[in-house]
């Protein structure tokens, strides 16, 4: 991926443009994600990663950032959000924490700003 494409990827902070080539280079990251609900996958996940992860074929990039429990790195190896949820709530990590990761604020701060545009929802309805 070219420099270029990386700065469109992250054009809004925190977002990776989620397209035709991101999803083909995530495509077992995601069945691997989507596989988690199976509550007994979530298990096997948990007993033993490593075993886990062998049976999909991930890249060495997506072996890392999910070892890395690096939730943008994921992002930008090809996951989807709506798939990577579904290993983030394995890891204890809610919708916000995601949110907040993405948009590098604190899990208080995302909290904060969403409760702000509610508020500014309500001013306007």
């Amino acid at each position: 991926m070219t420099e270029d494409q990386k700065a469109l990827r992250r054009s809004i902070p925190g977002t990776s443009l989620f397209d035709g080539d991101l999803a083909s280079k995530g495509f077992e990251l995601n069945a691997m994600c989507f596989s988690f609900n199976d509550e007994a996958n979530r298990k096997a996940f948990l007993e033993d990663e490593q075993a886990y992860i062998d049976k999909f074929n991930l890249t060495p990039e997506q072996r890392k950032v999910v070892a890395d429990r690096d939730v943008l790195g994921m992002l930008d190896a090809g996951g989807n959000v709506y798939y990577l949820a579904k290993l983030a709530g394995i890891l204890g990590l809610g919708v916000q924490d995601l949110g907040a990761l993405q948009t590098g604020m604190s899990v208080d701060e995302f909290k904060a700003m969403l409760l702000k545009q509610a508020d500014q929802v309500k001013e306007n309805a």
